[in-house]
């Protein structure tokens, strides 16, 4: 599909499917056309050109509420004046669906999502996650073929979130329905999508699953947005076969390729880089530290390499303070390269590293 509003282009040549009982996570920064994408599967927006498909009929001119789908908001949108049990209930009624059936339907959701003790309660007399687990409640009973979710997690506290998370995944696993969801949280995109699409400026820039995304980014784009703390990023001069950059100076592997470039980018994700490891033909530097942030079981590592500004993951024991001077070392099959100009990964990973 292609989207655009009056002079401004939003989506751009935005080609997927997913499957029976997938789980498909939207990710990317905000205004790349992620809930564009979703409104226009509900039936909210209508494309520019192109066509939506669900099962095997074409969409384009079906109203939404015809549309088989269940749609969660960030806002959740419950009806202040109505008890739980009447929000999860409104839509069967309106499709003039059996009493009960809608009492089966309503209380099997309850049941699932913990609710069953509130029924008799307002909107007001719940928590921001009660809410939350109403709305999803309303969608569930439903029981359409296609759930779209519009950053649904992002009102609650992070607590609430994990534990939503994991209710999301059972309630995926136990319907087997098809569930599309926007989110611009790279973890919650990780933890549950079966496959991510990256978006960037209405572009799609990489499908695949949260692993791959992850380990083969296709371009700087995603393996700088893919992953917390953020993969570093190094500008480096290429010799002949050789690879350089300040103190950091070693022999391309054989799965780059380098072609008539001079100039490449090395990515390096945090836990790359190691302390003190020199063993093997690791390229080795020196990096001056200059932040230290304990997180639990590990610590991360922030720190210069002339002019780079690079962090990294540490253990938790290791004695590290500001203004340490600490050897680091990195294996170069493990990196990421990227073309400097386009930013296209140029390591081929048909080879094995």
């Amino acid at each position: 599909i292609h989207k655009s509003f009056d002079e401004t282009i939003v989506l751009t040549d935005v080609n997927f499917r997913v499957e029976e009982g997938e789980f498909v996570v939207l990710v990317g920064p905000s205004g790349c056309g992620k809930s564009t994408i979703l409104r226009t599967i509900a039936g909210l927006e209508t494309p520019t050109s192109g066509d939506v498909f669900i099962g095997n009929r074409r969409v384009n001119d079906v109203p939404a509420r015809d549309r088989d789908i269940a749609m969660v908001f960030q806002s959740y949108a419950l009806y202040p004046h109505l008890t739980v049990y009447d929000n999860m209930a409104f839509g069967l009624k309106m499709r003039k669906t059996p009493k009960p059936d809608i009492d089966e339907r309503v209380r099997e959701a309850a049941d699932f999502f913990g609710l069953s003790e509130l029924l008799h309660r307002k909107p007001r007399q719940l928590s921001g996650g009660q809410r939350q687990r109403v709305a999803l409640g309303r969608a569930v009973v439903r029981k359409p073929s296609v759930f779209l979710f519009d950053e649904p997690l992002s009102n609650l506290d992070a607590k609430l979130r994990a534990h939503t998370r994991t209710e999301l995944s059972r309630l995926h696993k136990r319907l087997g329905t098809a569930m599309v969801y926007v989110t611009h949280d790279q973890v919650e995109a990780m933890t549950l999508g079966q496959r991510i699409v990256v978006l960037k400026d209405g572009f799609i820039q990489q499908i695949d699953t949260p692993l791959n995304v992850y380990k083969r980014p296709l371009n700087r784009f995603v393996g700088g947005f893919i992953g917390s703390p953020a993969m570093n990023f190094v500008n480096a001069a290429i010799t002949g076969k050789e690879i350089a950059h300040g103190q950091i100076k070693f022999t391309a592997p054989s799965f780059v390729k380098l072609n008539s470039k001079s100039t490449l980018t090395v990515g390096l994700r945090p836990e790359q880089i190691a302390i003190g490891e020199t063993s093997g033909d690791r390229a080795k530097f020196n990096l001056v530290v200059d932040v230290v942030e304990p997180v639990g079981n590990e610590m991360l590592v922030y720190g210069r390499m002339d002019e780079e500004i690079l962090v990294i993951r540490a253990e938790a024991t290791a004695y590290i303070k500001p203004d340490d001077t600490i050897p680091v070392s990195f294996d170069p099959k493990t990196a990421h390269y990227f073309d400097t100009d386009s930013g296209e990964s140029i390591r081929d990973w048909s080879m094995s590293a």
